[in-house]
């Protein structure tokens, strides 16, 4: 099998990668490398030319200066377009069985090419709108352009693939796509695991009951949830559980001097190998991973924490639900639920430490049976040999 592996971004280029696309060029990148090693080659369609710059920059200006609403150039057809343009070209001089899209639809929204479309992707465009903070303000031309591209994708794509349920459904409801057209295959881990059942067995015994140690990670501390991260922290302290905070990532935002009981770390790279070894270092000696996040798809921090055995406590929005099964690899609460909630479950835990343990080993367990690349890329493999025989 030989698939034109279609990206907007440079993924084999971690030095090209921004913060607004880091997370998305990781997993195209992780996902390729994972099909290599399943024996198929890739010819890599990526990355693609930014044209017509002079006039999405007078539109931006235009939106921002006398509409005073957000304009993002991915979402002009005329960009769109001109990326089926150059990817219509490559593969003319080709002989790729299939399109494999890992990044979002803009690429193939306009694709017209004898090969069968494949898409693999965290949801729909759409579904952001007024979802994520950065789309709560968009001009209508985007918001029009958005389901008109994303119809176009949606309709030339012979496989679906989203990581979760929630926008499995949300595509299915939106623009009527057939459910036998859309499967679920959640991303794995953007961190490289080798260990076994006896290493996590040996990092769980290791670790010290107390403090109880959450970890958050995230760069949005208001859509990650950060305020409600310090508040639990702060209240199962009050309520007689020592209990540490480790931010990385963002900067705390709360109304009163940093408490002893909080760090924060601004940054890691992980294309370093300090900072690899930091990150490894956080997830080893995390109880929990906490993340009472407002919005999110299908974070790729619940598959990092669960290989080192770490449960992951979070929200039930968008597609999280798909990756944390309650009292599997962790739990995940009403989005109203009241900071006590979630203390009474981490206090019950850690006084229950047998139970803890035996969570943070069917952690590991979800993470080797579900949420790897490994096993992601294996069922993608087999869905897009399904469709071309």
């Amino acid at each position: 099998m030989k698939i034109a592996y279609t990206t907007v971004n440079d993924i084999l280029n971690q030095n090209s990668w921004s913060k607004d696309v880091q997370g998305v060029c990781a997993a195209a990148y992780h996902i390729s490398k994972h099909l290599i090693d399943e024996s198929i080659e890739l010819d890599y369609l990526g990355p693609l030319s930014k044209n017509f710059t002079a006039l999405t920059k007078l539109k931006w200006s235009f939106y921002h200066y006398i509409s005073k609403k957000d304009y993002y150039r991915w979402a002009e057809p005329l960009i769109a377009k001109d990326y089926a343009r150059q990817v219509q070209i490559k593969l003319k001089i080709l002989n790729s069985d299939i399109v494999l899209c890992p990044e979002n639809i803009v690429p193939i929204a306009y694709l017209d090419c004898k090969q069968p479309i494949v898409i693999w992707t965290d949801t729909t465009l759409s579904s952001l709108i007024n979802f994520y903070r950065h789309m709560n303000n968009l001009c209508q031309e985007n918001i029009r352009n958005i389901y008109l591209m994303e119809a176009e994708a949606l309709n030339r794509c012979q496989l679906i693939i989203y990581t979760s349920d929630w926008a499995a459904k949300t595509a299915m409801t939106t623009y009527n796509i057939p459910a036998n057209k859309i499967k679920v295959v959640p991303y794995g881990a953007n961190l490289v695991c080798n260990r076994s059942f006896e290493d996590i067995y040996n990092i769980i015994q290791s670790k010290s009951i107390s403090p109880c140690k959450l970890l958050f990670i995230g760069v949005d501390w208001i859509r990650k949830g950060g305020n409600v991260a310090f508040q639990i922290t702060k209240e199962l302290n009050n309520l007689g559980l020592k209990c540490e905070l480790t931010i990385v990532g963002c900067k705390p935002n709360i109304n009163e001097a940093l408490p002893q009981f909080v760090k924060y770390i601004d940054f890691i790279d992980k294309s370093k190998k300090s900072g690899l070894e930091k990150i490894n270092q956080l997830f080893t000696e995390a109880h929990f991973l906490i993340l009472p996040t407002t919005a999110d798809c299908t974070p790729h921090v619940v598959a990092e924490a669960n290989s080192f055995g770490v449960p992951a406590i979070s929200t039930n929005v968008g597609g999280l639900a798909t990756l944390i099964h309650d009292d599997l690899n962790g739990k995940i609460f009403p989005l109203d639920a009241n900071i006590l909630a979630y203390c009474n479950c981490i206090i019950k835990l850690m006084a229950n430490y047998n139970d803890y343990k035996q969570l943070s080993i069917s952690s590991f367990n979800e993470y080797q049976q579900r949420l790897n690349w490994h096993v992601a890329v294996q069922k993608t493999k087999q869905l897009i040999n399904d469709l071309i025989v």
